[in-house]
Parts: C-alpha cells; sequence; structure tokens
C-alpha cells in the first residue's frame, strides 16, 4: 500500500484549535489538541472515503503556535482502531 503524507496546519483560534489542511479541502476544530487530532482523521478519513480512497489514513501533523515557529517533532496519528 503507497503511503502519502497529508499536512495540517493547526493553529490556536479565538475560542478552539484550529486545523487547515494544506493538501486537501478539508478543515476542523476542536476544544483540544486531542479532539481536533481525533476530528483531522474523521474528517480525512470521509473527504477519502468520498473519493473512493482508503477510509483509515495514517496522519502526520505539525503544531504551529502563536509565536509563529512550528514544533520540529511531528506528532503522528495512527487511523481509527
Amino acid at each position: 500500500m503507497k503511503r502519502r503524507t497529508i499536512q495540517f496546519r493547526i493553529f490556536r483560534g479565538d475560542t478552539k484549535y484550529v486545523a487547515e489542511c494544506v493538501d486537501l479541502p478539508v478543515v476542523t476544530q476542536g476544544d483540544t489538541l486531542d479532539q481536533v487530532a481525533t476530528n483531522i482523521r474523521e474528517a480525512v478519513g470521509l473527504y477519502l472515503e468520498e473519493l473512493g480512497f482508503a477510509k483509515d489514513p495514517a496522519i502526520v501533523a505539525t503544531f504551529e503556535f502563536g509565536c509563529g515557529c512550528v514544533a520540529s517533532k511531528p506528532a503522528i496519528l495512527r487511523g481509527r482502531e
């Protein structure tokens, strides 16, 4: 199975964390980073399912903080279990 990386820009909005996909037209949000990670998996899975691709992607997300710096160690999110 071929693997691809799908990148998100995650930032703190006024009241929630917002995740904007760099590679796909997908945007989601959540009250916590854990909730955003769950929502990313669900949103990407639904988008890819709609296109006829796999429902269970492995997602690598980098977190961008208010200081404008990017975390040097990406978080790896696993597909649905």
